[in-house]
């Protein structure tokens, strides 16, 4: 079992005592102070095995005292407390050299399997670290819940690892995924986003290695693809569950060789990317269905985070909701204030869409209502008239020109500020005939000649179609 000396800098006395007690009975000795300055005196003369301090002490911040520290004594480990529990806490901690950062309250017993990890490790290197972070805090909350995932988060903000993030609709996933970018030691690379499921099949190869001119109709130039774009950086695949097994098995090639050609290309191209996948799907069952390769899934979820609904972090909710007015009033909208009462019929409700349910509904109160403080009334009137599910959405009549319009709108919304490549043309025409051609095919039982005749084209048009497509033909004798 390690042993050591211990020094705990907090200005809580009850901490203090608590503290003492537990390292006391694990067999460590314990040096307690209540103030920053104390604690550095002991550790420039050498004092001490391990330091465990708070982060708000009366004279300095932790975080000030850290670097110093750190410079000093680099293989000294530190565990940084805090009450504060936000998601810049635990990064500021992981980048200031922090060996571990435990939110308040903590466990005791974890806190005394920590300090025997820490003191049975070998000595580590000085890691450099990266500039301060700014306070644009991408992630909001501090329940139990949310405060494992910073943690995690914090740890793997110097690592290559892949992450595969697994959260319903609306939970944060990308959020996440820029968290991890925007923090960690790719950040000043790019950071590329790619939505599985906005991208048509037959393009999802092309869409993420790239094309050369003259690989497929419409391919009139040559098109860098989402790994060139995120060469350095981090390239995060949205709705990983709905990528194609023709593309899975390229994505796989990639990650075990670290290169790749383009569609039509023959040249290897080295890759140096993060990839952060995210899903809302059980990908489990798609591989048990062997609609996902079980050797990618492995490959991609090396570090698994779970991101909880916000029906399970509802402790968050009054925090959310004060981000989000803020977020408001930076675009122009006019501050506003919510009742007690009002938090509370916020925590009752099930939010099926999740956070990004709860942010529109802040938008709409900011942008529609003339009061300042708004109600508990008016979050009953607001919550009793919910939003059509995408279940409602998707079986409301809509023609079949409203149909495309939605789909183009998500698909360019998939493209940023870019555009897609050239041939789009050519490619929607493409999906538009597959349906088309299935549907009169199934209409007509098989019979080309009737199918033909219903789409008012030729016999022999149909048939190359049909060949060109890869459309299966059901034959029905009934």
């Amino acid at each position: 079992m390690p042993t050591g000396t211990i020094l705990v800098a907090d200005d809580d006395a009850a901490i203090r005592t608590v503290l003492n007690q537990a390292l006391s009975r694990a067999g460590y000795t314990v040096r307690l102070t209540s103030n920053a300055t104390t604690l550095w005196r002991w550790v420039s003369s050498g004092d001490g095995d391990l330091v465990v301090t708070d982060v708000m002490m009366p004279d300095e911040n932790a975080f000030d005292v850290l670097p110093r520290i750190k410079k000093l004594r680099p293989d000294l480990p530190v565990i940084v407390m805090s009450a504060q529990n936000t998601f810049m806490t635990a990064i500021r901690a992981s980048e200031k050299g922090a060996y571990e950062y435990l939110p308040k309250p903590f466990d005791l017993k974890e806190l005394t399997s920590i300090v025997g990890r820490a003191l049975s490790e070998p000595r580590r290197m000085k890691i450099d670290q990266p500039e301060e972070a700014g306070e644009n805090i991408p992630l909001v909350g501090r329940s139990p819940a949310m405060q494992e995932i910073y943690r995690v988060l914090a740890r793997l903000m110097q690592t290559d690892l892949s992450v595969m993030i697994n959260g319903e609709s609306g939970t944060g996933k990308e959020l996440v995924a820029r968290a991890l970018h925007d923090y960690g030691k790719r950040r000043n690379g790019p950071f590329v986003a790619i939505n599985m499921a906005a991208i048509p099949r037959d393009l999802i190869e092309a869409e993420l290695f790239g094309h050369e001119k003259g690989a497929f109709t419409g391919a009139q130039q040559r098109s860098a693809g989402r790994f060139e774009q995120a060469d350095g950086g981090t390239l995060f695949l949205d709705e990983i569950g709905d990528m194609p097994m023709e593309a899975q098995t390229r994505l796989l090639r990639v990650l075990q060789q670290g290169e790749y050609t383009t569609v039509g290309g023959r040249v290897p191209i080295r890759t140096d990317v993060r990839i952060v996948a995210a899903t809302n799907k059980d990908l489990r069952q798609l591989i048990n269905q062997g609609l996902f390769r079980e050797d990618l899934y492995y490959r991609l979820n090396v570090v698994p985070i779970r991101l909880p609904p916000l029906r399970e972090r509802i402790e968050d909710i009054p925090d959310l909701v004060r981000h989000f007015f803020a977020l408001a009033e930076k675009e122009g909208l006019p501050a506003k204030q919510i009742e007690t009462a009002a938090i509370d019929r916020l925590r009752r409700y099930r939010w099926p869409g999740n956070v990004r349910e709860l942010e529109n509904l802040v938008r709409r109160l900011s942008a529609l209502y003339p009061q300042d403080v708004i109600s508990a009334a008016l979050i009953d009137q607001e919550l009793s008239q919910p939003a059509p599910s995408v279940e409602e959405e998707e079986n409301a009549q809509i023609d079949l020109s409203g149909s495309v319009e939605r789909y183009l709108n998500t698909y360019f919304q998939a493209f940023g500020d870019a555009l897609p490549p050239p041939g789009l043309y050519h490619r929607i025409l493409r999906e538009v005939e597959y349906p088309l051609i299935g549907a009169a095919l199934a209409a007509t039982r098989g019979n080309q000649i009737k199918a033909a005749e219903l789409l008012g084209v030729n016999r022999n048009t149909l048939r190359k179609k049909i060949r060109d497509l890869d459309v299966q033909v059901i034959r029905s004798n009934r």
